[in-house]
């Protein structure tokens, strides 16, 4: 049975969620829900879906494998490839196979939000004052989220100030490693730039971010744009950005890619670091990549919100703000 501080919790995402609803709807969003389940996964080479059978009992469909889905990115972009698409936001379920930890939970909540003609500027004001917002609802006395305005720090001046290294000068694996092993930074046997860099990040940088109030962590690597687009007038970054506070990775979102071309050239290589990890490998989605071509410049953003409510309520445990936890079964 859900101890007292679940119930509590239970009782604050009800309160958050109305909060969050209260904001994105006097920003002029709307409210969207897309499939759970899905016919191709996304391609992140590090996360992996639920398969699921589809065994038809009626004359529609053949039997193969469905997937739920590990975000609701691919269709809410292809709703914002609409003309005339309002920002969008929804708040759903989503399913990654195989993370159970103190931070993670197979089965979670996400708020996924995205603004048309837009940039990852606009995205982070917007969830800047909606965090605010809802903590205020939540746990007006906690202050993590209503100190505004957040912190804007670049990759680069991250492990400039953290690790002391600067990237412009260490720009390829090799060169980055030698930096990392001088600072007595363990970096394993690859010299590949984004396998050294990860090993920096997680050693020295991401522990230490957000704690006198959220910071947003922007400018990746272009090695890393995932599906933003490289910044304009320094094509060595990406227009990408993630939210962490008190340590912790709340959110991931972008200057959003709307170049067909460059977007199935970025989920090819995907694909092919996918069957290097021997990790599935799944077809493109070929609606989704019709879409980018169509899509205005947008900005957009997916957040954690369980994490969210963890560090409002003060939790130290993903479980601890779940009624029915992972925990409980596997």
């Amino acid at each position: 049975m859900p101890s007292p501080a679940q119930w509590a919790a239970a009782r604050a995402r009800q309160t958050m969620y109305g909060a969050l609803r209260t904001f994105f709807g006097g920003e002029g969003y709307l409210e969207v829900e897309t499939p759970c389940l899905i016919a191709t996964p996304g391609l992140e080479p590090h996360i992996d879906p639920f398969e699921v059978p589809f065994i038809p009992q009626t004359e529609v469909g053949r039997r193969r494998s469905l997937f739920l889905h590990t975000s609701p990115e691919y269709a809410m972009k292809r709703l914002l490839a609409d003309p005339g698409c309002p920002p969008l936001f929804q708040l759903c379920k989503t399913f990654r196979n195989g993370e159970v930890s103190g931070h993670h939970n197979p089965e979670f909540t996400m708020l996924e939000f995205y603004r048309p003609h837009a940039d990852y500027a606009a995205i982070m004001s917007d969830l800047e004052r909606a965090l605010s917002a809802a903590e205020q609802a939540v746990a007006p006395s906690r202050g993590c989220f209503t100190k505004t305005p957040f912190e804007r720090l670049s990759v680069h001046d991250a492990l400039l100030r953290y690790a002391e290294i600067d990237l412009r000068a260490h720009a390829d694996g090799p060169s980055l490693k030698r930096a990392a092993d001088a600072r007595g930074i363990y970096t394993g046997t690859s010299t590949g730039f984004d396998d050294v860099f990860f090993h920096v990040f997680l050693e020295r940088v991401e522990r230490k971010l957000g704690h006198e109030r959220p910071t947003f962590l922007l400018e990746y690597p272009a090695s890393m744009a995932s599906l933003a687009k490289l910044k304009e007038g320094d094509p060595a970054v990406a227009e990408r950005v993630e939210l962490y506070a008190q340590g912790l990775e709340l959110a991931n979102g972008f200057s959003e890619l709307t170049d067909a071309v460059e977007q199935r050239k970025r989920l090819v290589e995907e694909q092919e670091l996918r069957r290097g990890l021997g990790r599935p490998v799944f077809e493109l989605d070929e609606r989704f990549l019709e879409a980018v071509g169509r899509m205005p410049p947008s900005g957009g953003i997916a957040v954690g919100v369980d994490r969210v409510l963890m560090l409002m309520l003060g939790a130290t445990q993903i479980a601890d703000v779940l009624l029915f936890p992972a925990t409980d079964f596997v």
